[in-house]
């Protein structure tokens, strides 16, 4: 097996936080020495405190979550056992969680798997969801107190007594998980409390149910729960080591617009990484996702001079072939400021001067299917550096409590 910076991370044993990763992290990369070189205290006045350390304990987590769930897989085959139809569902970031899993799992489980946002299951309920019964609701959730998860949950106990429920969360004391404990009907899986991040974005929250979701497909082979966690963490960590600095550098200049490619699973992580911008932002940086052959279809006009492009490259040769067509017509055309491109081998020719080419050899290793798990990276610390720049603070980039880590209270109509 190749060993890949970070690959000694894994012989170590279980971590208890992020912490044996910043010490090789700042030696190797000169803006994280920076950004790690304050005291606790004020990293915390600073306002990066919490997203950095999150976002860097990823690959940590990862691990545990892999081996949680491949601890749980004979009990999690008996939720799956006689299904027609899986519904994925969350609000904001956790529905584009579920985006990212929907067709490896309908293309493992053989199962239609229909993704829908919490507030259509409360304004449409049943009529929204596939015909297909028995069915299963998996609810992605990192604090699961959001008035749709809970609302959601509660309707469709009361109007679809076909449909069991799964729960996936960061945070055993929230609703989503305390709510049924006696219901056979649902069922929770609390995530490693490291996973509840405290930040107003989500990060290792949604890197860690994607994965957890995805192993619903690998039940059959516990084992490979744990290797694909594995081989995403190593991945993750040539990334840090090799890249925090050059994606420091793209997410400080003067991109006014941002825009997310992306093909099929990955559209999932696009959408997300649009939205971190957007959040860590304030809205200062507008941001786009799209697929690679419907950014033709008329968003193509709002990609100007001002424009960062951040392609997330497929690694299979039929779908890559297009993305690179859409990747040359660009160049072409002159359109973008720079580009990001994020994929393993790259092809030569792919790149402009300016542009950032990073290539991943761990990518090939997890496939189309886990890739998403790998591309948020770049959108969250993207994110991160550009929130900074802006004077803004990532734990809290909502200056004037427009949102907020936990969506307030709202009236629930029946």
């Amino acid at each position: 097996m190749q060993h890949l910076p970070g690959e000694s991370f894994l012989s170590s044993p279980t971590p208890n936080s992020a912490e044996p990763w910043l010490t090789p992290i700042a030696a190797r990369q000169q803006v994280a020495a920076e950004l790690l070189a304050p005291s606790q205290d004020q990293q915390l006045h600073a306002g990066y405190f919490h997203t950095l350390r999150e976002i860097l304990q990823q690959p940590a987590t990862w691990l545990a979550t892999g081996r949680q769930l491949a601890a749980l897989a004979g009990s999690l085959r008996e939720n799956l056992a006689g299904l027609r139809t899986l519904i994925l569902t969350g609000s904001g970031s956790s529905e584009y969680a579920a985006d990212c899993v929907r067709l490896p799992l309908q293309n493992r489980l053989g199962l239609p798997v229909q993704v829908l946002g919490g507030g259509t299951l409360l304004t449409h309920a049943g009529r929204a969801i596939l015909p297909g019964r028995p069915a299963l609701m998996v609810s992605f959730a990192r604090s699961g107190d959001s008035p749709e998860s809970v609302g959601a949950v509660s309707l469709l106990l009361e109007t679809e007594p076909e449909i069991r429920h799964l729960v996936l969360t960061c945070n055993k004391d929230g609703r989503l998980a305390t709510t049924w404990p006696n219901d056979p009907r649902v069922r929770s899986v609390v995530l490693d409390p490291r996973t509840n991040d405290r930040s107003l974005v989500m990060t290792s929250s949604y890197t860690n149910m994607v994965l957890a979701a995805h192993a619903l497909g690998l039940l059959a082979a516990p084992q490979s729960i744990v290797e694909l966690s594995e081989n995403l963490s190593r991945a993750a960590a040539s990334l840090f080591l090799e890249h925090f600095d050059s994606l420091a550098a793209f997410g400080r200049s003067g991109f006014q617009r941002i825009v997310y490619l992306a093909s099929g699973a990955g559209l999932g992580a696009a959408r997300e990484s649009a939205l971190k911008m957007l959040e860590m932002t304030a809205g200062r940086v507008w941001s786009m996702h799209e697929s690679y052959l419907g950014l033709r279809h008329g968003p193509m006009s709002a990609v100007h001079a001002d424009t960062l492009i951040v392609c997330f490259l497929s690694t299979d040769p039929l779908i890559r072939a297009y993305e690179c067509d859409l990747i040359r017509e660009l160049d072409r055309k002159q359109l973008g400021q720079a580009k990001i491109i994020f994929g393993a081998s790259i092809p030569a020719g792919l790149a402009r001067p300016g542009d950032l080419l990073i290539d991943c050899p761990g990518l090939a290793a997890v496939g189309d299917d886990a890739a998403p798990i790998l591309d948020i990276l770049i959108g969250q610390l993207l994110g991160l550096f550009r929130s900074m720049q802006e004077g803004l603070q990532p734990d809290a980039p909502s200056t004037t409590g427009v949102i907020s880590r936990v969506v307030g209270t709202f009236q629930l109509h029946r």
